[in-house]
C-alpha cells in the first residue's frame, strides 16, 4: 500500500532517528514528554506503513490522527498532569486515556497478533472488576478515574520504566543495527563467519552459528535473525547437500541464541539493567559463559550431524578471500569496537551507541574499495531510516502493551498474590517453584514476544524465586532464557516456522532437530541454578570457567545421546551420564577438598 521510497516515510524515519539520538545529548527530558513522543512517532508506522489494503489504510489513518493527538496532549500538558497525582479530571481526559489504551492494544495486535493484546485486556478487566473476584485474588476496588489516570498520566503504566527502556536504549540499538546492516557491515560479519568456519566439518552450519550469534545480539529478534542471515546460510547448506530439517533447525537454533549473547543480548541486557538496577557490565559478564555453553552445544550437535550425514564444508570457490573478508569485516568491527570501548570506559550504553551510530553512518558513504558513490550512499541512508522507523515502532508496540500489564500488576497487587501462590504450591521447594515458573515462561512465550514474556514472568514469579534464596540476577537470567524457549518449542515456535518455510520442510521435523540442537536452552538455566558460580565470572573467573567446562562436558554427553545414538541402551547411558556430570557437585568444590 505504501512505497518505501515515499519521502514522507524517509523523513519520518530520519525524525525517529534524530529524536532518539537527541534525547541522549539533551539532558533530562521529562518522561511524560519523551515517552508519549516515542509512541507518537511509532503510531504511523504501525497503522499506515504496514497497511495491506485500502480499508486498513483509511482506518489506520484515523487511528493515527487520534493516537498522535492524544500523545501530543500528554506531552504538552506534562506539568499540569503531574500535579493531578494520577487522577483523571474531566470527560476529555477520560476519552484521551481510553483512546491511548485502545490504540496501544491495536498496535500490538497489528504487529504481533492477537495473544498479547488479549492477555493485556484481561489484565485491564481484572484491574476494573477485580473487586468482584472472590478469595485472595480479588482486590478492594479501584475508582475508574484513579485506575485510568495511573495508567496514562503517570509513570505507573503506559509511560512506565519499561517504556523508558524502549525510548532511551532499545530504540538506539535498533538504529545502530539498522545503520550497520544498511552498509557493508552486514556482508562483513557474514564474510567473517564464512572465513572462520566455512572450511570446518559441517562448515555451512557453523557459519550459521557464528553469523547468527553476531547479528542476533544486535537485532533482538530470533525471527528477524532467521529471515536475514537465513537468506544466505540456508541456501548454502542446501547447496552442499544438508537435509532440509537440519538446515532449518540450525538456523532457528542459532538465531534464537543471538538474544542471549553479550554484549547486547538483543537489548535484553538493558531491560535487565532497568528492572534489577544491576550495572550493565555485571550483567553481560554474568551472561557470557552460559551463552558460550549454548553455542558450544550447538557446535557439538552440528559435528554429530556432520558425522551422520557427511555434511560438507564450503567449497573453495564459496569462501571469500582474506582481502575481501578483512575489508568488509572492518565495516562491522570499527563501529562495534567503538561501542564496546565507549561502554568499557564508563559512558552510558546509549551514549556509546550514539558514537557508534555516527561512525557507522560515516562508513555508509564508502564501499570496500573506499570509493564514494552518492547514489549508493543515498540508498543506504534511506534503507537505514526506513528500517529504523519501522523496527522501533514494532518494538515500541510490544513494550507499550507489556507496560500496561506491569502497571496493572502494580496497581492491584496481583504480582504479590501470584508470588504467594507459587510459594504455597511449591511447598517452598525451590526446584518445584522453578518448574512452575519455567512452565509459565514457556506457555506465555508461545503467545507473546520474548521481551514481553520475560517482563511479565519476572514481574509475577521473580519475587517468589528471590524469596526462596536465589540472587536477583540469576532469577532474571533463568526467566529470560526460558522465555526464549517458544522460538524452537512446539506447538508455537516462531523461529522454526520461518526456517521451515525457507527450506520447504514440515515444521514438526525441523522442530524435532531444533530441540536436539538447542538442548542448551533447556538445560543451561537449570545448571545456572545448580551452580550459581557459573554467572559469577566477574568475581570468580577461574571457578566460573572450571564449572562452565564441567557443564559443557555434560551437555556434550547429552548431545551425543540425543543425536544419532541408534541403540537405546547407549542413548540412555549418554543421557544419564550427561545429567550426572551437569548436576554433580562442582569440580571447584572437589578441587578445594583435595
Amino acid at each position: 500500500m505504501v512505497r518505501t521510497q515515499n519521502p514522507l516515510w524517509i523523513i519520518l524515519g530520519l525524525v525517529t532517528v534524530f529524536f532518539h539520538i537527541w534525547l541522549i545529548f539533551s539532558g533530562l527530558v521529562p518522561s511524560l514528554i519523551s515517552r508519549p513522543i516515542h509512541m507518537a512517532l511509532a503510531i504511523p508506522w504501525v497503522f499506515i506503513f504496514i497497511s495491506k489494503n485500502r480499508s486498513q489504510f483509511y482506518l489506520g489513518s484515523i487511528l493515527t490522527v487520534i493516537g498522535v493527538c492524544s500523545c501530543i496532549y500528554i506531552a504538552l500538558n506534562e506539568t499540569a498532569l503531574s500535579d493531578q497525582y494520577g487522577f483523571i479530571q474531566g470527560w476529555d481526559q477520560s476519552i484521551i486515556g481510553v483512546a491511548l489504551i485502545a490504540i496501544t492494544l491495536e498496535m500490538a495486535r497489528r504487529t504481533v497478533g492477537w495473544p498479547l493484546p488479549v492477555i493485556t485486556l484481561l489484565f485491564l478487566i481484572y484491574g476494573l472488576l477485580g473487586d468482584k473476584v472472590p478469595g485472595e485474588f480479588g482486590h478492594a476496588g479501584i475508582p475508574f478515574n484513579s485506575f485510568l489516570g495511573t495508567l496514562v498520566i503517570t509513570e505507573g503504566g503506559l509511560w512506565g520504566k519499561l517504556t523508558g527502556v524502549s525510548v532511551s536504549i532499545v530504540a538506539v540499538f535498533v538504529i545502530f543495527g539498522a545503520v550497520l546492516n544498511a552498509g557493508e557491515a552486514g556482508q562483513g560479519f557474514m564474510n567473517f563467519a564464512i572465513a572462520a568456519a566455512g572450511r570446518l566439518t559441517g562448515g555451512a552450519a557453523k557459519v550459521s552459528v557464528i553469523s547468527s550469534a553476531l547479528f542476533g545480539s544486535i537485532s533482538g529478534s530470533a525471527s528477524a535473525n532467521v529471515a536475514s542471515t537465513g537468506m544466505v546460510t540456508i541456501p548454502a547448506m542446501r547447496k552442499l547437500g544438508y537435509p532440509k530439517r537440519i538446515a532449518g533447525a540450525v538456523e532457528a537454533v542459532a538465531s534464537t541464541g543471538g538474544q542471549i549473547m553479550p554484549p547486547l543480548m538483543g537489548a535484553g541486557a538493558f531491560v535487565m539493567v532497568e528492572l534489577t538496577g544491576i550495572p550493565y557490565n555485571q550483567i553481560i559478564l554474568a551472561a557470557l559463559i552460559p551463552a558460550i555453553l549454548y553455542f558450544v552445544t550447538i557446535w557439538i550437535g552440528v559435528n554429530r550431524y556432520a558425522e551422520l550425514y557427511d555434511l560438507k564444508p564450503y567449497k573453495d570457490g564459496m569462501v571469500p578471500n582474506l582481502k575481501v573478508v578483512s575489508k568488509t569485516f572492518l565495516f562491522f568491527l570499527v563501529p562495534f569496537i567503538i561501542l564496546l570501548i565507549g561502554m568499557y570506559i564508563g559512558y552510558t550504553p546509549q551514549f556509546a551507541a550514539a558514537i557508534a551510530i555516527l561512525s557507522a553512518s560515516i562508513l555508509l558513504f564508502i564501499d570496500i574499495n573506499l570509493i564514494f558513490n552518492w547514489e549508493k550512499t543515498k540508498s543506504r541512508l534511506i534503507n537505514a531510516a526506513i528500517f529504523s522507523g519501522n523496527q522501533v515502532a514494532t518494538i515500541a508496540s510490544i513494550i507499550l502493551c507489556a507496560s500496561l500489564i506491569v502497571g496493572v500488576l502494580g496497581i492491584t497487587g496481583l504480582g504479590i498474590k501470584v508470588t504467594s501462590t507459587i510459594l504455597t504450591l511449591s511447598g517452598e521447594s525451590l526446584w518445584l517453584a522453578l518448574l512452575l515458573t519455567a512452565l509459565a515462561c514457556i506457555i506465555l512465550g508461545m503467545e507473546v514476544p520474548t521481551t514481553a514474556a520475560y517482563v511479565i514472568c519476572v514481574s509475577v514469579a521473580g519475587p517468589a524465586l528471590i524469596d526462596l534464596g536465589l540472587q536477583p540476577l540469576l532469577v532474571h537470567l533463568f526467566i529470560f532464557w526460558f522465555a526464549l524457549l517458544s522460538t524452537i518449542t512446539p506447538p508455537v515456535c516462531g523461529g522454526v516456522f520461518i526456517a521451515s518455510s525457507m527450506v520447504e520442510e514440515n515444521w514438526i521435523k525441523v522442530a524435532g532437530s531444533a530441540i536436539s540442537l538447542g538442548l542448551g536452552l533447556y538445560i543451561v538455566p537449570l545448571a545456572m541454578v545448580r551452580h550459581p558460580v557459573v554467572i559469577n565470572f566477574a568475581d570468580s573467573p577461574l571457578e566460573s570457567i572450571i564449572t562452565g567446562v564441567q557443564i559443557g562436558i555434560g551437555l556434550g554427553l547429552l548431545s551425543r545421546g540425543l543425536i544419532g545414538s541408534k541403540k537405546k541402551t547407549y542413548k540412555l547411558l549418554f543421557i544419564m551420564a550427561g545429567f550426572a556430570v551437569i548436576f554433580a557437585p562442582s569440580l571447584v568444590t572437589l578441587l578445594y577438598l583435595f
